[in-house]
């Protein structure tokens, strides 16, 4: 018995030292994310990151690690848009966690399906995928419903279609690189179902 305790004694030592070692999240300030976002952001993503114009995208309430990333790669080249890339040419490192945790910290309004006929396709493909052409759920990694997985998928639910089919259509033409995962699902897509999948994920909440 005292020889399990010491070693469970040892461990625990262990696990302290190596978390003592491990470097601190970086601090945000939401106030200076506040300011930063309505001298840079307002004009495209509406005051509370609820946009209001179908091809900008809501940035509300979305996971700030994935925030932090588009904005990083925007400035980096990575992911490439003429205007994003002028926007986050002039952010910092800390003026970009600082926006996205105060993005994330604003409350996304629910958005809305169009059409029907294709809202029922979006949901098919959403929820089980297309089997007989290997395109996988997309509830698979961002939810059920559309919430995503923090740090590692984006949130989707009340995501504005035209945005998204943009985005899709982006990462099976090539234009969009930056995730290798979403331009092997896009590929295999066809417009329709492209356009289906987005106006379901528009009314998802």
């Amino acid at each position: 018995m005292k020889s399990l305790a010491a070693l469970l004694t040892a461990s625990l030592l262990a696990a302290s030292a190596h978390a003592a070692d491990a470097p601190a999240a970086p601090k945000v300030d939401l106030a200076k994310g506040a300011a930063s976002y309505a001298a840079v952001c307002v004009a495209c993503h509406a005051a509370d990151g609820n946009s209001t114009v179908p091809l900008q995208p809501n940035l509300a309430q979305q996971h700030p690690e994935y925030l932090h990333k588009q904005m990083v790669e925007f400035k980096s080249g990575v992911r490439k848009d003429p205007i994003m890339q002028g926007f986050a040419a002039a952010l910092s490192e800390e003026d970009s966690r600082n926006i996205a945790h105060w993005l994330a910290s604003q409350k996304a309004k629910p958005g809305f399906a169009k059409e029907r006929e294709l809202v029922l396709m979006g949901e098919r493909i959403y929820r089980g995928g297309i089997p007989d052409r290997q395109i996988p759920a997309c509830a698979g990694c961002h939810s059920p419903n559309g919430a995503g997985i923090p740090s590692q998928y984006p949130r989707l639910s009340g995501q504005h279609a035209d945005y998204t089919v943009k985005q899709l259509v982006a990462f099976r033409d090539g234009t969009r690189t930056n995730n290798a995962q979403m331009t092997g699902v896009a590929a295999k897509m066809n417009d329709r179902e492209i356009k289906a999948v987005s106006d379901y994920i528009a009314g998802l909440r």
